[in-house]
């Protein structure tokens, strides 16, 4: 039961966001009206992304330090599975853009900024494939993945606040700030969040016990 309670509570979460997202009322807002539920969707997406991404970084660092290849394995599933979040944030970040914006792509700081980081963590998979020695592969891409989690402050948090956006707060968008706090959008919002962190380290662990599976049958051969 020890090690299934936080995946139950993960289960309760994102069911409840499912289901509470679609449901609970929200605010009425110029430009965004009934779009303002995709918050609880695009949003944490993106904080499941930075989190897995935290966590690939914690790992590349172990191998380099210890040269343990499953801190190498830990590194990559975490990193694959941070790639899958950034591409479901940016999808359903394109799809609210299509209603507010009247574009899926308008070009702005924060698409752009975001579509960098996405491609600089899509190299790291194109990187390791096009090597073969293990050894080689964990250390160049533990290296990889220490100066790309670098990249993240300043292409999502510095850059994209220097220029206008469209985003929330920015060019003429209601901000988020005021409404982040009624007690309607927080009992969905925060639970939210949590629900997502906790799927996706979910997967990211799977992948990583199976990761290690084929590893180790490998190297009994």
């Amino acid at each position: 039961m020890r090690k299934w309670w936080w995946k139950i509570l993960c289960g309760l979460f994102v069911a409840y966001t499912v289901v509470a997202g679609f449901l609970a009322p929200v605010p009425r807002l110029d430009i965004l009206n009934e779009t303002i539920r995709n918050l609880y969707f695009h949003v944490p997406m993106w904080f499941t992304m930075i989190v897995l991404f935290t966590a690939a970084f914690v790992y590349s660092i172990k191998y380099l330090r210890s040269a343990d290849l499953k801190h190498d394995i830990a590194a990559s599933q975490f990193t694959n599975t941070g790639i899958l979040f950034s591409i479901l944030g940016m999808l359903t970040g394109m799809e609210w853009g299509n209603y507010t914006w009247g574009s899926p792509w308008s070009n702005d700081p924060k698409q752009l900024c975001t579509a960098i980081l996405m491609l600089i963590y899509f190299a790291y998979g194109i990187l390791r494939s096009g090597m073969r020695d293990d050894e080689k592969k964990a250390k160049i891409s533990a290296v990889y993945n220490v100066f790309a989690f670098a990249m993240i402050v300043p292409l999502l948090f510095v850059l994209p606040r220097m220029v206008d956006s469209l985003h929330p707060g920015n060019g003429g968008n209601p901000a988020f700030a005021k409404y982040d706090l009624d007690s309607g959008m927080r009992m969905v919002f925060w639970p939210a969040n949590v629900g997502w962190i906790l799927l996706g380290t979910w997967i990211a662990t799977l992948n990583i016990r199976m990761a290690l599976i084929k590893y180790n049958r490998e190297t009994i051969l």
